[in-house]
């Protein structure tokens, strides 16, 4: 980043000036704070001896400008230090000098060598010379470190702005990488904007074409790009190391305000097309890694009430597969979490946000599994965080599964249960009809218990997490050698089939099914009760040329290629067709909340086999029907699967008196436009029987009245 100027834009004016004097100053807010005509910083720490404020002029300076002492007898209250710089202004940068106890037997690493991130920072710089291993060893490392920035959020005009509060029923999310949506030179982004929030902003034309009202942001809070195996960089962003700065390398300017008012005008700008922003956030572990990691911001601030500390307090609980689990159930650590998500809302009007493995925050101190998690219950109970979607990736990376007994009323889960059971039913599995048939109605087997409305089920088939699409239908083996982890990384539960040839191919028996088996996974993703989410590029088929872990590739493997576009037109189409009739519907669940079971007591609805009224459930079926009505829409539907490998003949209903002819909506196994149309043009059906293609999925409709 070079040398960064303390000069904001117009929004937050700022200068150079050292401060005129220091005050006492006060405990709360945590974090830096503008007051009068300056600045309050409070920090927490309950072990140190002496705390440091330090003040930089530039980024990669090798000493700070200004070292202010927070005096113990009278800046400290209780466990906060606290001090009041006069003169200071936004574009300050910052960080502290923590002394004490370097003891890690007693489960304490302060190390005063090292420049600290305040935990509260609303911004972070980062030098071209940061050194994530300056912060393992010693020495000081003032001229490699992060540095924390002054902020001030009220100086944004959001211009009326506010988050939407979409009701679920009536949502599609698109889950969605800031960098790789937008940083591919053939992305039709503006040079300077290719990887940014502001990419972001010249791409909404097509994010509202397609249909979305969501979008899914993998970690956007500020992370440690250096926090990965040797030569890559971590792309996904799953180590935060603050999280209430957004990430200043998805930004396209380079000022210390830059990246938050840029993340703002992405939401603002969102919002005014109707689209939501959710933020996948990690609350689970942080970029400090394991004992050997470096010490960047709570493990120098107080180690042991930051982390979850093993029997040996030299060493970290590791629930999370990354070396260290944040102690979320400590009451300082709670407030943290709770006021990062306050603030999100309130200061940036984010929609809701989606908690990576989010089972972690059930445990305690010593890795058990709590009854009622306190930390959980803050945020289901909170009222600034009330109209927000919360939702959980019900699961952990210790074996703890939660999908169905995730606690709290308001958190909606990931079904990874209709991700392996769609899977499953169209690789051609045995046993699988039963359980499709449970995920197409919302999964009552799973959530029924619980008197929740269907969209506490997020049903996905992909995820960043995993094969895309494409790759699903056309690998049968994950290819993660790139990533140099030597394959042994990502799961080896892919569920895949490459349909005869492994990776690309020409082969004119091969992409066909392929095809088409992509259309299947989109038509049950969308018309399954519950709230849909779809993957990056999935819609014009993106590859990762079988990595389902590409978590280091800063690459064209993770960038969305926009050349697959027009060579994949009918499956940005068949989605954007989808996306369109699931939209228009007419939801009463919307408003009331009608929870799923007496959504399917209302509903009128019977299950099928080939023939009427005998649906075929035994272990070696293949195939399935459903008719359903939905009087509000003065509609009933015939949803046809057949994932055998030859095609069957289904009987079809025959339709009460004053019901029109019985259309084709959508068939798979069809080629472009007949495989979904428009409704006005679909063909009737004139004989009392569909013949179902193999492996497809077909669609009837008509008119009630």
């Amino acid at each position: 980043m070079g040398q960064v100027p303390l000069v904001c834009p117009p929004r937050a004016v700022a200068q150079s000036g050292r401060a005129k004097d220091v005050a006492v100053g006060r405990s709360a807010p945590l974090g830096a704070t503008l007051v009068g005509g300056g600045v309050n910083f409070s920090v927490f720490s309950r072990n140190a001896s002496r705390v440091e404020l330090l003040l930089f002029d530039r980024i990669d300076d090798t000493h700070p400008a200004r070292v202010i002492e927070i005096q113990t007898a009278t800046n400290r209250t209780l466990d906060y230090w606290h001090v009041s710089v006069e003169g200071i202004k936004p574009g300050q940068l910052y960080g502290f000098r923590m002394y004490g106890p370097f003891d890690p037997q007693r489960g304490m690493r302060f190390d005063p060598e090292k420049v600290l991130l305040d935990p509260y920072g609303r911004g972070v710089a980062i030098p071209e010379s940061y050194n994530r291993s300056s912060a393992t060893v010693s020495g000081d490392n003032a001229a490699t470190a992060m540095k924390s920035v002054v902020l001030d959020p009220s100086s944004y005009d959001w211009e009326g702005d506010l988050p939407l509060h979409r009701p679920a029923s009536r949502s599609i999310i698109y889950e969605l990488h800031v960098r790789g949506f937008t940083r591919n030179p053939n992305s039709g982004v503006s040079e300077r904007n290719r990887g940014t929030y502001a990419g972001v902003i010249e791409k909404i034309p097509y994010l509202r074409d397609l249909g979305i009202t969501a979008i899914e942001l993998l970690p956007v809070f500020q992370f440690d790009p250096g926090n990965a195996v040797s030569g890559r960089l971590n792309y996904w962003g799953y180590d935060p190391i603050s999280f209430f700065a957004p990430h200043c390398a998805y930004s396209s300017r380079r000022d210390p305000c830059g990246p938050m008012d840029e993340f703002r005008d992405m939401v603002k700008a969102l919002h005014r097309a109707g689209i939501e922003v959710i933020l996948d956030v990690v609350f689970n572990h942080t970029a400090e890694s394991d004992h050997n990691g470096p010490t960047l911001s709570f493990r120098g601030l107080e180690n042991g009430v930051y982390y979850v500390l093993d029997h040996d307090r030299s060493r970290y609980a590791n629930y999370t597969g990354t070396g260290n689990t944040l102690n979320a159930n400590h009451p300082v650590v709670r407030r943290m979490i709770v006021d990062s998500l306050r603030y999100w809302v309130q200061e940036m009007h984010v929609d809701g946000f989606r908690f990576d493995l989010a089972s972690i925050l059930n445990r305690d101190e010593a890795g058990n599994l709590m009854p009622s998690p306190p930390v959980l219950w803050d945020i289901d109970s909170d009222p600034v965080l009330a109209g927000s979607k919360l939702i959980a990736e019900a699961w952990d990376a210790a074996g703890l599964y939660q999908v169905g007994s995730f606690p709290g009323h308001s958190w909606r889960e990931w079904n990874g249960r209709f991700r392996d059971d769609v899977r499953s039913f169209f690789r051609g599995d045995e046993d699988t009809v039963g359980r499709l048939a449970d995920r197409l109605i919302g999964s009552p087997q799973i959530y029924g218990h619980k008197a929740r409305e269907a969209e506490q089920s997020v049903n996905f088939v992909t995820c960043h997490d995993g094969f895309t699409l494409n790759d699903l239908v056309s690998y049968s083996t994950k290819h993660n050698e790139d990533n140099g982890e030597h394959g042994h990384d990502g799961t080896d539960d892919n569920r895949s089939d490459n349909w005869g040839v492994e990776g690309p191919s020409e082969d004119p028996t091969v992409e066909p099914i392929r095809n088409l088996q992509v259309k299947n996974f989109l038509t049950v993703t969308m018309l399954s009760l519950g709230l849909p989410m779809i993957l990056m590029g999935d819609e014009m088929r993106r590859t990762q040329r079988g990595n389902n872990n590409a978590w280091c590739q800063d690459n064209e493997v993770s960038w969305l290629d926009w050349d697959l576009l027009p060579k994949h037109s009918d499956v940005y189409r068949f989605a954007r067709l989808l996306n369109q009739h699931r939209l228009m519907r007419i939801e009463e669940a919307a408003e009331s909340r009608v929870s799923l079971n007496e959504l399917l007591q209302r509903g009128s609805r019977a299950w099928h086999g080939v023939r009427l009224w005998a649906p075929d459930w035994s272990q070696n079926s293949h195939s399935l029907a459903m008719h359903m009505s939905c009087p509000a829409d003065d509609l009933t539907f015939y949803l046809i699967l057949n994932s055998y490998r030859e095609p069957l003949e289904f009987e079809l209903p025959i339709l009460r008196d004053g019901a029109q002819q019985w259309r084709r909506w959508i068939d798979t196994s069809l080629k472009s436009p007949d495989d979904i149309v428009e409704w006005p043009v679909a063909p009737k059906i004139s004989i009392p029987a569909y013949m179902a293609a193999a492996r497809s999925v077909a669609v009837l409709y008509a008119r009630l009245g």
